[in-house]
């Protein structure tokens, strides 16, 4: 079996199959292919694509190139995936509930991508804290506590590491063949009984409109079933922020809130729909509804903090979050306000551009080699559709510096538009698939 020979075959539209699928794997894997290679194959099938069977058997590949879990736990193994948005901290309030239920939940998270921020940077805003874990010390913190959030090891799905780096480059970002690779093969090496995918649609997600979530929330629940992994997907509306704030200590401060007894607003809501199907899947519920009213009363009750509180201090974070973080968590010393400059109802809220706006001020990395400031970003941030008067606050502005806020405060302005009517309004849970 040749390189070029794959290469050959997949330039002319032929279906590749599964032995040639995990050749190309492993060669991305041990870098026997190429990067001219690598590219040429990640053209070739963003050109030509994959049939199903085929979109499995690379999805499978690529997972096996690598270390597969086995957990061997009393309980069901479940995780949660988003295709990403501005002010998603769900995975933050979820883990811990789904442990609090009696589920384990080994979480391997991102950093930040483009205008979105990463768990892995949210999480590393509370001092102290490494998302770095050998698996010797994830093992011991899922099975202890029940949910750990970490980064990935160079171990797990190392042909996706290469590819996914070889894909911005070439231009081939944009397949569904190759997300739902990438995004799976990741998943499933993570040894799940069951996952849910948040698949996010509107101004501040990566796809726009509901139709290109459809078909990659098909496309991943369709791979997942047939690969073994029990998972469903909800299409959500990402027309604004899911809590009031976008930076990375300030949407642990959200979080922090919601665990502490405060409601919750969209956060809570989707947290629960996510949760309840998870539980469902792990059969510890009857189904979704009975399943979300179990994530509801774990977060109620406590004892979604309560697990949070000692995953935090397993990952070196401080013994006392749970008690003190509003002190703990590290704060910006310039503040402005963004205020409306004519009154009217918030008829459009720019998400991409507020997390621009957030990048720019340092809470994302324009490149990769860039620092993350984990204190700057926007808070009070106001709700789609909301009442204003003129010079009334849209926002405010977290930042380092005078110069970096009066830019922050013209972006964040820019980015609402507002008009004589609200509106219309739209559910939070757009549609289900699998």
């Amino acid at each position: 079996m040749q390189a070029r020979t794959i290469l050959g075959r997949l330039r002319h539209g032929e279906a590749l199959d599964p032995a040639e699928l995990a050749f190309v794997a492993q060669g991305l894997a041990d870098d026997t292919f190429s990067d001219a290679q690598a590219g040429a194959f990640a053209m070739g099938i963003c050109r030509n694509g994959l049939d199903e069977a085929g979109r499995v058997a690379l999805t499978l590949a690529m997972r096996d190139s690598g270390r597969v879990l086995d957990w061997g736990l009393d309980g069901p193994v479940l995780d949660k995936h988003s295709t990403g948005g501005v002010g998603d901290c769900v995975s933050l309030l979820l883990a811990p509930a789904l442990a609090a239920c009696g589920a384990y939940v080994p979480m391997i998270s991102g950093r930040g991508l483009g205008h979105t921020g990463g768990t892995l940077d949210k999480l590393e805003a509370i001092p102290g804290l490494s998302t770095q874990l050998n698996e010797t010390a994830f093992r011991d913190l899922v099975a202890d506590t029940g949910c750990a959030i970490v980064s990935a090891s160079a171990e797990i799905a190392p042909a996706d590491r290469r590819l996914y780096a070889l894909r911005d480059v070439t231009a081939t970002v944009d397949s569904i063949d190759l997300i739902t690779a990438s995004i799976l093969s990741k998943k499933l090496a993570a040894g799940l009984d069951a996952l849910v995918l948040d698949v996010k649609v509107g101004s501040g997600a990566f796809m726009k409109d509901i139709a290109a979530g459809r078909a990659l929330a098909q496309a991943l629940c369709v791979t997942a079933n047939q690969a073994g992994c029990r998972c469903t997907a909800l299409i959500s509306d990402m027309n604004a922020p899911l809590v009031p704030a976008l930076g990375n200590a300030l949407e642990v401060h959200e979080v922090m809130q919601v665990l502490c007894g405060g409601t919750g607003g969209a956060l809570a809501e989707i947290t629960a729909e996510l949760g309840g199907v998870l539980l469902a899947h792990g059969g510890l519920a009857a189904d979704a509804g009975q399943g979300a009213a179990a994530i509801r009363g774990a977060i109620r009750s406590g004892a979604a903090a309560e697990r949070f509180a000692r995953m935090i201090a397993a990952m070196g974070g401080p013994d006392d979050f749970l008690e003190s973080w509003s002190e703990l968590l590290p704060q910006a010393p310039v503040r402005r306000e963004v205020r409306a400059g004519a009154a009217g109802h918030v008829g459009a809220i720019d998400g991409e551009a507020l997390g621009l706006a957030v990048v720019a001020l340092g809470g994302g990395r324009a490149q990769k080699s860039d620092v993350i400031d984990p204190a700057v970003g926007l808070s009070q941030v106001i709700g789609l559709g909301a009442r204003v008067e003129r010079d009334a606050v849209l926002a405010q502005v977290h930042a380092r510096n005078d110069a970096e806020a009066a830019q922050a405060v013209a972006a964040v302005q820019a980015a609402f538009t507002l008009s004589e009517t609200p509106p219309a309004g739209q559910e939070l849970i757009l549609e289900r698939i699998g």
